[in-house]
């Protein structure tokens, strides 16, 4: 098991290139099922969940080559829907992915429960109305049971905007004989670049970008090239880290046309940055006051569905409000978990309440001290490097394998702005 050991303190400066979108190049590689041809995919972040599903892939048969280190060309000539691997599958909650594609192209999928991080109960129920929908039969026995006799497009609406599920009524919708409505989708960037792909393919979606998506089914689909959108977490990743450690970065390719909303927030938090052109420039004369709500009221930073701020940022906002002064309630409603991450966060010193499962105040500026500590997720394990880079002091953390799942070498990047950073293993 790994671990990082950081001595924070130290701003940080200079450039640095995100990754391609963790988020997209999951259901991109399980789009690249529903074509006989082959489909080259740039920018695919080399990341532990996306290996593993490139091994679910493989393991269908689907033959996959690496013609550089960010490109990959899926050829998916024959599916072979076999038993997958349950170990694998619990490894990564994308792994709910392959059904839509597999059971739109072959008709047939036994697919174990997927795991990923434990930040409370994910229902797959949606997913599984959805397909439904399309004319699926599905059976849970230890495992899910899909079968189809060829799927037939419907006027589908979800019972919640959940971004995997529309990603899967998507890529089943595709195929499926006539016309399809999704209602209620989802539309963060990594579902329109779901989109984008699969009409680059030869697929027939309108709407993109909306809730309401317009699907009209073809018979097939042929080979494409697509280039994955950076990952607009981990640019927001390293906007919190250079706020909190007083520094100056320039973060190349960012992606700033979806970063509205995330801005909005973070001003509130007295963070702000710049753009210059696709490029974002955080300057080290950050505010760092928390924007009171009219009359002074303590402010409410909320998740909700794209466009409105996302959950899995929600970490990196609150150990950023660590270093801001004043005081703010964060409420994130959609996983009971997520905020449990903070009492490591007291135990270096910060003024945080946790008032229970789904909301925090935190009260700041708060000067941290390095600690000892494990990562419980992806996105509550980069908030703890962030405050490790702030804190005074050395401070370990380990189980960062949780890290590498969403975040590319993410030591290398921040030893390059100055982070005084390294990755050991632990005996």
């Amino acid at each position: 098991m790994d671990k990082f050991i950081i001595n924070g303190g130290i701003p940080l400066h200079g450039e640095v290139t995100p990754g391609g979108n963790k988020n997209a190049a999951l259901p991109l590689l399980s789009a690249c099922l529903l074509s006989e041809e082959p489909v080259t995919l740039r920018n695919v972040p080399d990341i532990k969940d996306v290996q593993i599903m490139g091994e679910l892939i493989q393991s269908l048969g689907v033959e996959i080559k690496k013609l550089e280190a960010t490109t990959w060309q899926i050829h998916a000539k024959e599916i072979h829907p076999t038993d997958l691997d349950p170990d694998l599958c619990r490894k990564i909650r994308a792994s709910i992915l392959l059904a839509g594609p597999v059971v739109a192209k072959t008709g047939n999928l036994q697919l174990p429960p997927p795991g990923g991080d434990v930040i409370g109960r994910r229902r797959v129920d949606t997913h599984l109305l959805a397909l439904e929908k399309l004319g699926a039969e599905v059976h849970y026995d230890r495992a899910f049971k899909f079968k189809a006799k060829g799927l037939k497009g419907a006027d589908i609406l979800l019972d919640e905007t959940s971004v995997t599920a529309t990603e899967n009524a998507i890529m089943a919708s595709v195929l499926a004989r006539g016309m399809s409505i999704i209602r209620n989708a989802a539309s963060e960037p990594h579902v329109q670049d779901l989109c984008h792909l699969l009409n680059a393919m030869g697929a027939k979606i309108s709407n993109i970008g909306s809730n309401t998506l317009n699907i009209e089914g073809v018979p097939a689909l042929h080979g494409a090239d697509f280039e994955i959108g950076p990952d607009y977490l981990e640019v927001i990743s390293f906007v919190g880290a250079a706020a909190v450690t007083r520094g100056e970065i320039t973060i190349k390719n960012a992606g700033v046309q979806y970063l509205d909303m995330i801005r909005l927030v973070f001003k509130r938090l007295g963070v702000v940055w710049e753009e210059r052109g696709n490029d974002l420039y955080v300057p080290s004369n950050q505010k760092l006051m928390i924007e009171p709500d009219l009359g002074g009221a303590i402010p409410t930073i909320n998740v909700m569905p794209w466009p409105a701020f996302p959950t899995d940022l929600m970490s990196i906002a609150i150990v950023t409000a660590t270093q801001s002064q004043g005081t703010v309630l964060f409420h994130d409603w959609m996983y009971p978990s997520r905020m449990f991450f903070t009492d490591k966060l007291v135990a270096m010193g910060a003024q945080i309440v946790l008032c229970d499962p789904h909301r925090c105040i935190v009260q700041g500026p708060t000067p941290l001290a390095g600690e000892k500590m494990e990562s419980p997720d992806i996105r509550a394990g980069m908030a703890l490097v962030l405050a490790s880079l702030s804190a005074h002091g050395q401070s370990i953390i380990r189980n960062v394998n949780q890290i590498d799942r969403g975040y590319e070498k993410v030591e290398e990047k921040l030893r390059n702005l100055g982070a005084d950073i390294i990755r050991t293993t632990e005996e």
